[in-house]
């Protein structure tokens, strides 16, 4: 696991500079608020807000997060309102908090925006929960978010913005449909139902840390799409808590809160949680419990107990979000991840167009941005087959078809990232018979999303001419494809 983590591929330390970055912008955001003179509750809810508006910000453009930024304080102030106001209305607290994860999820509808204001507003109502935040405190922590989602853009779009002048895909978004038959409306009530049963639950366990619950059953439910891609994040999320308590129990309690050690080891869990996020939710589950142990401790109410209890709640909210999926309107496998190969099959077609179209000299050609979107319809494509290549996963047919539909989709991507190699070097020219293999990959892409015949796919010579030569390997990789997919249900993951 550790070599999965610290040795997975990091081109143009993208992941790194992530992580550095947010370090240096939740750092500016809290001393911001100890310079402006904030009590310590000021300070972790400028440190939150700072942390989110780094985080969650996903738009495909550098104007559209700049956008997005601005309109977090809009989202979050009134819930924080909200939240702080019924702060000693047990009821209409509850009811106002399950409106806020039906209609945090609903609003991924509406892209990454929309994804990135809905997380936004829970965790503000949340952090109201985790600091008993009352109407007095209410101007402290307005002055806390506005400084804080300030100094972030700051840090963002002024002191270190790598996205700039890189091509930036725009996020793959859910399946559509519409009414019950769209993913995010029957997420949104699977949600709600989830954080109905996670809060009921979760106040019978502890009636002062119940949000706890409420808040692993949102988190379960962020990036996912399906009933097992929901069931295998829950079991990691449980996964990483537990380890992230023990460690926990090693390094937070023996801290006692002490200021300066305490603010170091929250810098390296910061690093943490940005520089695993993309690659293992388990390890950043893992840095998320080790810091918010150490924020209990600064708030002097840590101790093994606690830690028991965080865990026990986590447990609840998991278990909320497993009979939610399964029980209300239920989203399979199957539906969502056949979705997600055949736009990414789509996008390899795009891919090799405009390759061939830059090697036949097009100047406004230009492949970079459908390769870079390609790579991340691919990582939803792994994200979506993950419940059936788990190793808790007894349905061994499946999880063989399944690996193999992930190496040739692999092999694809690696095909045209040297097709587009190729074409980048100045002295390319076109070879008349790059129209006709782009041709074979259009028809594949045509016969594999639409049940035709591939069989006559790369038959001919071997050729050596590195263009062809990458075209020939895709058009072999999409020829494989046909036998996975085309299992008596259509797919690897039929039934799941």
């Amino acid at each position: 696991m550790l070599k999965r983590v610290f040795m997975a591929p990091d081109p143009g330390r993208t992941r790194l500079r992530f992580a550095t970055r947010a370090v240096l912008g939740i750092a500016l955001a809290v001393a911001v608020c100890g310079l402006a003179g904030h009590s310590l509750t000021g300070a972790v809810t400028g440190g939150l807000a700072a942390l989110l508006a780094l985080f969650t910000v996903t738009d495909a453009t550098v104007r559209g997060q700049a956008v997005t930024t601005v309109l977090l304080p809009a989202v979050g102030l009134p819930v924080l309102t909200a939240a702080a106001g019924l702060h000693d209305h047990p009821v209409a607290r509850d009811l106002t908090f399950l409106a806020v994860v039906g209609a945090g999820v609903y609003a991924r509808r509406w892209g990454p925006r929309g994804h990135s204001l809905g997380v936004f507003a829970f965790m503000t109502f949340f952090a109201a929960q985790f600091l008993h935040a009352t109407t007095a405190q209410l101007p402290e922590l307005y002055a806390a978010v506005l400084l804080s989602v300030l100094a972030a853009a700051g840090v963002r779009f002024g002191l270190w913005c790598y996205e700039r002048g890189l091509p930036q895909p725009a996020v793959p978004a859910p399946p559509g449909g519409t009414g019950l038959a769209r993913v995010t409306t029957r997420q949104a009530v699977q949600a709600t139902a989830g954080a109905g049963f996670a809060l009921v639950v979760g106040q019978l366990v502890s009636g002062q840390r119940w949000y706890w619950a409420v808040g692993a059953t949102w988190w379960i439910f962020v990036n996912t799409a399906s009933r097992g891609e929901t069931l295998v994040r829950g079991f990691r999320r449980l996964l990483g808590t537990v380890i992230g308590i023990a460690l926990g129990l090693l390094v937070a309690v023996p801290v006692h809160g002490d200021p300066a050690v305490t603010a170091l080891l929250a810098a390296a869990c910061v690093f943490g949680i940005f520089y695993t996020a993309a690659v293992s939710y388990t390890w950043m589950m893992l840095w998320v419990t080790l810091l918010a142990g150490l924020l209990y401790g600064l708030l002097g109410v840590l101790g093994p107990g606690l830690l028991a209890l965080r865990f026990a709640e986590t447990g609840v909210g998991a278990l909320g979000a497993a009979l939610a999926v399964i029980l209300v309107l239920p989203v399979t496998t199957h539906s969502v991840t056949d979705a997600w190969i055949q736009r990414a099959l789509r996008c390899v077609h795009a891919c090799a167009a405009e390759t061939a179209r830059r090697l036949a000299g097009a100047a406004d050609a230009d492949p970079a941005p459908r390769v870079a979107e390609l790579e991340q319809l691919l990582a939803r494509v792994r994200l979506s087959v993950a419940p059936l290549v788990h190793p808790l996963n007894p349905m061994l047919g499946r999880k063989r078809r399944a690996r193999h539909v992930l190496a040739l989709l692999d092999d694809c991507a690696r095909e045209i990232r040297g097709l587009v190699s190729v074409a980048a070097d100045p002295e390319a020219s076109h070879d008349a018979r790059l129209a006709a293999a782009c041709w074979r990959v259009q028809a594949a892409v045509e016969a594999l999303t639409a049940g035709g015949d591939v069989s006559a796919l790369a038959q001919g010579p071997t050729a050596t001419e590195p263009a062809l030569a990458h075209l020939h390997g895709l058009e072999r990789a999409l020829a494989e494809l046909a036998r996975p997919l085309r299992t008596p249900s259509g797919s690897p993951l039929a039934g799941a």
